[in-house]
C-alpha cells in the first residue's frame, strides 16, 4: 500500500483557542457567519438556526458543549457545514462556529501522535486530541454532539 493510499485529506478548524481536526469528507461546506436565531430555552452552546439552502441549520459553538466558554462572533467568523452521519439531527447537516476559515491539511500516521493533554469537561463530545508537527487539534466525537444537537442537552 502506498503512503498516499494511507493519506487522509483532513480540516483543521480554527476555533477560539483550539483547533479541530476533522476528515475533509464530513465536511459539506463552509458558509459565511449569520446571527443565529436562537431557540428559547436552549443551552448557550445550541446558537440556534441559520438559512441554509433552503433549510434551517442548527448551529452550534463546539467551546461551549466542551465546557469552555462560547466566543464572540467576530469578521472571520464563519460556520463549518457538516453531514450528520446519525440520522438523529434535522435536516441531515449541522453546523459548528469557527474562527476563520478551514486549513485543508493531508495527514498519515507518520504526522499524528496520540497527546494525553486534556482540556474539556467529561463527557465532552471529543474523542482525543493528537500532536500534528507543530498542532494539538481535538478530534471531536461527531455522533455525540450530534446526539447533544437532537436533545439539546449537556453531555454526561
Amino acid at each position: 500500500m502506498s503512503a498516499e493510499d494511507e493519506e487522509l485529506y483532513s480540516l483543521l478548524v480554527p476555533l477560539a483557542d483550539e483547533r479541530l481536526i476533522v476528515p475533509r469528507a464530513c465536511v459539506a461546506e463552509v458558509v459565511r457567519y449569520t446571527p443565529p436565531v436562537k431557540n428559547e430555552g436552549a443551552y448557550d452552546w445550541m446558537l440556534g438556526t441559520i438559512g441554509w439552502n433552503g433549510r434551517d441549520l442548527p448551529v452550534v459553538a463546539f467551546e461551549g458543549a466542551i465546557g469552555k466558554d462560547v466566543p464572540a462572533p467576530t469578521g472571520r467568523t464563519r460556520v463549518v457545514v457538516f453531514y450528520s452521519t446519525t440520522g438523529r439531527v434535522r435536516p441531515g447537516f449541522f453546523g459548528i462556529l469557527t474562527q476563520g476559515f478551514p486549513q485543508l491539511v493531508r495527514v498519515n500516521r507518520e504526522v499524528l501522535q496520540l497527546d494525553s493533554t486534556v482540556g474539556w469537561s467529561e463527557g465532552a463530545p471529543v474523542l482525543c486530541r493528537v500532536k500534528m508537527i507543530n498542532e494539538f487539534p481535538l478530534i471531536p466525537n461527531l455522533e455525540a454532539l450530534e446526539e447533544m444537537i437532537a436533545t439539546d442537552a449537556l453531555p454526561g
